[in-house]
């Protein structure tokens, strides 16, 4: 059958003792085992009941609640005693279980949380989230996430060094709905979530921190004057904590993220829902050591870069720049 198509109709065929009473049972499936086939045949349904009587059928509900454990059951052994088919399973119809998690405001959570996959970092291949959990630092906080397009975009973000660096596991988002469902679930046996990109990661060494707000005290000045610049588009410029050989990144606070503003931006919507932008700035790369001194000299110019540097971090983001042409004249000023 073919699942994705305008005409598929979920549902089982329905029986009382032999007798075909409904040829798709709707009612007998949850959306996220809406691709399940085949029948139900129960001595405990009266043959003369009518659809809608069906809705309300007590007994019904039970055989409906019976067979999302039996379908969940059969799902995790599939995921033990046969990896290779349980993942062209998921490679068709993991999407739904996704969903399954997220709507509801996550009431499906705890039947689906073990079925689901994702990229990780360190195997190459797809986990689950016991795997991952399995394999924690003893000191690791959080389950670290990565969102993008595809998994080699995700590899290359500058948000995900550090993280890397510290011998951190990462998960690879690159479903519409991943992050999404993360945020539905919360945590998953009660280690938090943790987008890379959120910005405070809190990595660092007390040293490091101390001296991080050092800089950070010298420079709210010029940060401030690099906000303004920007007339709005950020929420703050600051130091960054989580990046090691890029210069710039952008990270976001509060609850959307920049990677679930692409994915609301992409739908009909009265509401333009923005993430509350942060740009980061590396102040071990040399560029940092460049603001400063154009803040002191040339202020007009560092207005320039704030704009470019914002730029770049977009592009890294897969964001669109609002003016591709005067980006270009203002990289192309600075060659001369």
């Amino acid at each position: 059958f073919d699942y994705y198509s305008k005409d598929y109709e979920k549902g089982l065929q329905l029986y009382s003792n032999g007798v075909l009473i409904m040829d798709k049972c709707a009612d007998l499936l949850p959306d996220y085992f809406s691709f399940v086939k085949g029948l139900v045949d129960s001595a405990d349904l009266s043959l003369n009941i009518s659809r809608e009587m069906l809705q309300h059928d007590r007994q019904l509900k039970i055989i409906a609640k019976s067979l999302e454990r039996s379908i969940k059951n059969e799902l995790t052994k599939m995921l033990r005693n046969d990896r290779e088919r349980y993942e062209k399973f998921w490679k068709a119809f993991g999407l739904q279980i996704k969903f399954g998690v997220y709507n509801g405001f996550g009431a499906g959570k705890e039947l689906l949380k073990d079925l689901l996959l994702f990229y990780s970092s360190f195997e190459k291949k797809l986990v689950t989230l016991e795997e991952y959990v399995s394999r924690m630092k003893e000191d690791q906080k959080y389950i670290y996430f990565a969102s993008g397009e595809t998994v080699d975009k995700i590899d290359k973000l500058p948000q995900t060094e550090l993280v890397k660096d510290k011998g951190y596991e990462i998960l690879y988002l690159i479903d519409n709905v991943d992050e999404f469902a993360l945020q539905m679930m919360v945590d998953y046996n009660e280690k938090q979530f943790k987008s890379v990109s959120a910005g405070d990661l809190d990595l660092e060494t007390p040293e490091e921190k101390e001296e991080l707000k050092t800089k950070a005290e010298e420079s709210k000045d010029m940060f401030a004057f690099m906000k303004d610049s920007l007339g709005g588009k950020v929420k703050d410029v600051r130091l960054s904590k989580i990046l090691k050989s890029h210069a710039v990144c952008l990270t976001s606070d509060g609850l959307l993220s920049i990677e679930m503003e692409k994915v609301l931006s992409q739908m009909p919507s009265e509401h333009d829902a923005k993430a509350e932008k942060v740009l980061e700035i590396n102040p071990d790369h040399p560029i940092y050591e460049t603001l400063k001194k154009l803040f002191d000299s040339d202020k007009d110019k560092l207005k320039t870069y704030s704009e470019i540097l914002y730029d770049q971090a977009l592009l890294v983001e897969g964001m669109p720049i609002e003016d591709p042409v005067e980006y270009s004249n203002k990289i192309c000023s600075l060659m001369i």
